[in-house]
């Protein structure tokens, strides 16, 4: 403790390496944790370091340490809570997934979509960070609120949802970008595909408390005029939906 009662930034105690410059960063950090956790390096019911001290260690922006803790959240082995700081939750993965089954071909029609979306929307919310206006702001702030009050309401959200990418990709000032994505139509989010009967209403609110909070990341990194972590946070948040709709192909 400093004088005054202050926290000092603790020097993370772990043998963590620094992140090459090459590949995801975040999926780089998230790994390290993720091998830290699981093999009980930090143990259940222990904190992890804080954001800085994680900066300093991995050598890496804070942009990059939230987008780990958020896939270590989408596994459940953490939870953050303001004021207290990352907590370790269990030592096993159990990543929420919203359905119970996927029919094969609907899961090769969201990677179809997926792969689409991952070429474009990150370029679109780089440029929606640099371009935006006021007006854009306010649009997306106000998407963002619905899809929150959506998934309070335990709803999909799967119209907010779209509704929120459209935004952002008209906040590009591009209209071809916005064009594009109005010709998606909400379709184009994975689960307007699945059937009802198919969802598991727990594993769907996990996950869809995980897609939350990777909308705050990358609204914030826009409204920041953060380029680069716009284009990351946005590469990131539709990389884990395709990585976790890909394991339906393995079952």
């Amino acid at each position: 403790m400093t004088k005054g009662g202050d926290v000092t930034t603790e020097p993370v105690r772990f043998e963590i390496h620094k992140v090459a410059q090459r590949g995801s960063l975040s999926a780089h950090v998230a790994d390290q944790l993720e091998a830290l956790i699981t093999r009980g390096k930090i143990a259940v019911g222990e904190k992890l370091p804080t954001e800085n001290s994680l900066c300093e260690s991995f050598g890496v922006s804070r942009t990059v340490i939230r987008e780990a803790i958020t896939h270590l959240k989408s596994l459940g082995l953490v939870e953050t809570r303001r004021g207290v700081g990352t907590t370790v939750l269990r030592s096993t993965t159990i990543e929420a997934r919203p359905a119970e089954r996927i029919n094969p071909t609907t899961v090769e029609d969201i990677l179809h979509v997926l792969e689409l979306r991952l070429t474009l929307e990150p370029a679109a919310a780089e440029l929606a960070a640099l371009r935006h206006g006021d007006e854009d702001r306010r649009r997306l702030e106000e998407k963002h609120a619905a899809f929150i009050k959506a998934c309070a309401e335990k709803s999909q959200a799967r119209v907010e949802d779209y509704e929120f990418h459209l935004t952002i990709a008209r906040a590009t000032h591009n209209p071809f970008f916005h064009q594009f994505y109005e010709q998606l139509s909400p379709s184009g989010i994975p689960r307007a595909k699945l059937l009802s009967i198919d969802i598991n209403p727990a594993a769907a609110e996990r996950y869809l408390a995980r897609v939350q909070e990777e909308h705050a990341y990358i609204l914030e990194a826009i409204l920041a005029r953060d380029g680069e972590a716009a284009r990351e946070t946005m590469f990131q948040h539709l990389n884990r939906a395709r990585n976790m709709y890909a394991q339906y192909q393995e079952n």
